[in-house]
């Protein structure tokens, strides 16, 4: 069984475009909050991250748009480890209608967040030197690798 990390969110007017609709770009924004967060459960923080000169930057992204978020909405961004190597990371995430992080807590188990799916996508990563250069975290910090292989085993989500 997957968990899905869950952070709520509410649509911002200046999210939203000449449709009254959340403008598409913001949900990979959205997603990143998701990841961002997601690391903050393994117990790390994106700031000792780059600190310690390390960078996640995504290489590949793709979304599928369901059905629209609006102004004032409570949403929810899920999130999951899908793959993790010492190179890679692959999240899946989901925006859902609604405020799940209240009914549910922090995390749900189960294949997919429950409610209604608005965005499903993903995002793939390499882990980067402060010079660009790939590198593997098992090496270049292997208490952090440990953390997040510890999550994503707990979370029943990474390969």
């Amino acid at each position: 069984m997957k968990t899905w990390y869950l952070h709520t969110l509410r649509v911002r007017y200046q999210e939203t475009d000449q449709m009254k609709v959340v403008y598409h770009a913001n949900y990979l924004n959205w997603f990143e909050i998701g990841r961002t967060e997601w690391v903050r459960h393994a117990g790390i923080s994106y700031r000792d991250l780059e600190n310690q000169g390390l960078l996640l930057p995504v290489t590949h992204m793709e979304a599928s748009f369901l059905q629209p978020a609006r102004y004032d909405d409570w949403v929810t961004v899920c999130t999951q480890m899908a793959e993790m190597s010492a190179l890679r990371v692959r999240f899946q995430s989901r925006v859902v209608a609604g405020d799940l992080a209240s009914e549910h807590g922090a995390a749900w188990q189960g294949d997919e967040p429950p409610g209604e799916i608005l965005v499903a996508g993903s995002t793939r990563h390499v882990w980067v030197n402060a010079a660009w250069k790939p590198v593997r975290l098992d090496r270049e910090a292997p208490d952090l690798f440990a953390k997040m292989k510890e999550l994503a085993a707990r979370s029943g989500s990474a390969d």
